[in-house]
């Protein structure tokens, strides 16, 4: 910062009215536009960690892509003699934190009416691919008329982005903290809404669920303790909105609300008479299971039979030689057959043996158990199906959905949360475990207006857009053109045809033809009103005259007046003057 307190030539630092772990915060006026805004400045012994830079760079990227009432805007960012500087928009109000301290447990009413305003904001994110990461009623202020803006987008990750990490430590204050964080999982939608119901605990209970001595002790709290119950802390809370934090903070993430939206629709009619007494909500955690010990017993073998039978001898005989002959050749050649026997049996049981192998292992591929190489499954048809109705499809098929780099987009006929593509195709052979990549979509838009065609003027389409999206925010840029002045000559941001959402905000550039700008020339004081005309109409302005009255005027200085010249204009004579749409010059004379 320069001596007289102006950040490159232009955002003059008022005064200094917060500070965070890695910045401070003052409060500024832009002196080009004239507004107060709030500069954020990285403070100094962080300039040069580049991990902090990172992520000073990352709140500027994360919540300048983002357009919406309940989001801080992003004006500016740069680097001013070695400080790194983010320039927002200026909200005067306190944090939902100070609110909460001040006043205690917050009217149900309010609770949730702010709710609503923070998951319309973070479902905003969502949609953009963002994961806020830090979402806590230190980052959200509250004005005076109620309505709240969420900020601070440092920790935000993004589509494709790196996870930011301080010596292995997880970024994000651990008193809203989802359980799968806390384990080291990477973050996700379910995760942000975790903490939004810790958020709305804490405004109806006055304080956090979970508290202790060290951040790893509440971090612990939060992966085992099972959530306090807000109606001990907060009686007049109806179970109906105790039931939105349970779902909300439940600690399996495929429990809690799919999306933001699903958690906006389901605050938007909590209080209502019909659910007032609406039961408990109890979510069972998935039980873990106890390991099958082995069955170790031996069967019992039959016992060895030791006893000998007595052989009885056998009574002498006498033999004659011929028969002694032939006894002795049959004799032999038993012995022959058992040896032969007895060398072929090896060969037959390792042949038995292989053969049997051979069955088991062609049954066991057969039936899947046993492959060589990966297992080639189809992707199922999980286009129309909500990511949680895919995810289900997907694992029953041995694959993996991604919900982390979701990718959302208007469609013309496909409802908001629904799958509209998905990568490899729907039917295409993959390998198990692949990664199955999806578009959903962000809701019914339509097409946008070419504001260029029929001529149309800067004014009557800031009008009609005003009348017909007052969601939109409309830049309007003059350019030198060989149109008629304040004609659109090109449209940006949303060009023709483009889907939109009258329900989301939207940006539009409107450049048009510049109007003609002059100095009303002080020669033309006292010419002939015709001649002033001419004159004017050369320079593109548009001219009206007005016969001034002199029926009241006395004799002697009607003799002394000069008729058909001008005597006066309106605007005045040497005043800066452009000429627009309807717009007109008046030369006065007698």
């Amino acid at each position: 910062m320069s001596r007289k307190n102006v950040i490159a030539n232009r955002y003059e630092v008022v005064q200094h009215i917060g500070q965070g772990g890695m910045a401070d915060v003052f409060r500024g006026v832009d002196t080009i536009l004239n507004r107060e805004v709030a500069i954020k400045i990285l403070r100094a012994d962080l300039s040069t960690d580049a991990v902090s830079i990172l992520r000073f760079e990352r709140e500027a990227q994360a919540a300048t892509a983002l357009a919406h009432p309940n989001i801080v805007e992003i004006y500016d960012v740069g680097d001013y003699k070695g400080h790194h500087y983010i320039v927002m928009e200026y909200v005067p109000g306190r944090t939902l934190k100070q609110v909460i301290r001040a006043r205690g447990p917050l009217m149900k009413e309010e609770a949730v009416d702010i709710m609503k305003q923070l998951t319309s904001a973070v479902a905003e994110a969502h949609s953009r691919g963002i994961i806020h990461r830090d979402i806590k009623p230190q980052n959200v202020i509250v004005k005076a008329d109620g309505s709240v803006k969420i900020l601070d987008f440092g920790i935000a990750t993004a589509k494709g982005s790196m996870q930011l990490t301080q010596a292995n430590n997880v970024m994000g204050s651990v008193h809203y903290l989802a359980p799968e964080l806390a384990k080291g999982e990477q973050a996700s939608a379910q995760s942000d809404i975790y903490a939004l119901g810790i958020v709305l605990y804490e405004m109806l209970a006055g304080d956090v669920p979970f508290k202790a001595d060290q951040a790893v002790q509440v971090a612990l709290r939060h992966m085992r303790d099972p959530m306090p119950s807000l109606l001990e802390a907060n009686p007049t809370v109806p179970q109906s909105i105790e039931n939105i934090v349970t779902r909300a903070t439940c600690k399996d993430p495929s429990k809690r609300y799919r999306n933001c939206d699903e958690m906006w629709q389901d605050l938007s009619t909590c209080l209502r008479p019909e659910r007032a007494h609406e039961a408990k909500l109890v979510l069972e955690q998935p039980a873990e299971k106890k390991p099958v010990p082995a069955n170790n017993k031996a069967k019992p073998s039959a016992p060895a039979d030791n006893e000998k039978k007595p052989e009885k001898k056998p009574e002498k005989k006498t033999e004659k030689p011929e028969a002694r002959k032939t006894k002795q050749k049959t004799k032999e050649n038993d012995a022959e057959e058992e040896r032969v026997h007895g060398a072929m049996m090896p060969w037959l049981v390792a042949i038995i043996a292989v053969a049997a192998a051979l069955g088991l292992l062609t049954a066991l591929m057969l039936a899947g158990v046993i492959r060589f190489g990966p297992k080639i499954v189809s992707v199922p048809d999980i286009e129309g199906m909500t990511i949680q109705d895919a995810r289900d499809a997907c694992a029953e098929a041995d694959l993996a959905l991604d919900t982390i780099n979701v990718v959302y987009r208007l469609t013309e006929d496909v409802e908001r949360g629904l799958i509209i593509s998905v990568d490899p195709a729907v039917g295409d052979q993959v390998e198990e475990n692949t990664e199955i990549k999806i578009v959903v979509s962000n809701g019914i838009g339509q097409r946008i207006e070419d504001f260029t065609s029929s001529g149309m003027t800067i004014s009557k389409a800031e009008e009609y857009i005003a009348a017909n999206y007052p969601l939109m925010k409309v830049t309007a840029v003059e350019e030198d053109s060989g149109e008629a002045p304040g004609t659109i000559i090109r449209q940006e941001g949303l060009e023709p045809g483009t889907l939109f959402s009258k329900d989301l905000a939207s940006n539009i550039t409107l450049v048009y033809s510049r109007f003609p700008t002059i100095t009303i020339p002080e020669d033309i004081m006292g010419r002939p009103i015709n001649d002033a005309i001419a004159e004017l109409e050369a320079m593109g302005i548009t001219v009206r005259s007005s016969n001034r009255d002199i029926s009241g005027l006395p004799q002697e200085q009607i003799d002394e007046l000069t008729f058909g010249v001008v005597i006066d204009s309106d605007p005045y004579i040497g005043s800066y003057y452009t000429q627009k749409d309807d717009n007109y010059v008046v030369l006065y004379y007698y």
